[in-house]
């Protein structure tokens, strides 16, 4: 693509994180403020630069429609697979990215910190975040899906799911905690576990 002057390249990048972050384009207003800028048309003619140039496009008469065309991939750079137990070759060629904003982004995920180690046989420790998708109303949750759940006069847990059409059984994954049984009524699915994050911080 054609190279873009310094500031076609400043409300490019602006754009970029600005889309990546909110997951909606701005208004003319918001980027003449990032930019410094008094008046909408300098603002307006980078827009049509950008455009022509292949760099953004939006839809003609709709406002906030701007979107970010041929991106580069975010994330981490996957520089190959690394052993656990023996060694093998390092990759230096970096063929992919490992992006996580999608999952983080998303409105209808959320995130929950790990007290106790009742799933620790699923590798879920205490202080880890659980990443979680709300379930959608009418959803059927399946069994054996790992779930944040909501027991009446219990608290909410982290647990596999089981269902036999009046009674819940919540089961953890370490042999030291029994399952929760529980009437169908009294159980409450927040949401379905998809990811785990767990941090390393050296002491």
């Amino acid at each position: 693509m054609e190279p873009l002057t310094t500031a076609q390249k400043e409300l490019y990048d602006w754009l970029v994180e600005y889309i990546r972050t909110t997951q909606h384009a701005p208004s003319i207003r918001q980027m003449m403020k990032a930019m410094k800028l008094k008046s909408p048309a300098p603002v307006q003619s980078r827009l049509e630069r950008l455009r022509n140039k292949g760099y953004i496009d939006w839809s003609e008469g709709k406002a906030r429609t701007i979107r970010i065309l041929h991106q580069e991939p975010q994330g981490l750079p996957i520089l190959g697979a690394i052993a656990a137990g023996g060694l093998v070759e390092p990759f230096t060629d970096v063929k992919e990215k490992l992006d996580l904003s999608e999952l983080f982004n998303k409105k209808n995920h959320f995130a929950l910190k790990v007290v106790g180690d009742s799933m620790i046989g699923d590798h879920i420790a205490e202080g880890d975040m659980a990443i979680v998708r709300k379930v959608h109303k009418g959803e059927e949750i399946k069994n054996g899906e790992i779930v944040a759940a909501r027991v009446t006069g219990l608290g909410t847990t982290l647990k596999r799911f089981y269902s036999n059409q009046e009674k819940v059984i919540l089961k953890p994954a370490n042999p030291n905690y029994p399952p929760i049984e529980v009437k169908a009524n009294n159980v409450e699915v927040q949401g379905i576990l998809v990811g785990v994050w767990r941090g390393y911080q050296l002491a």
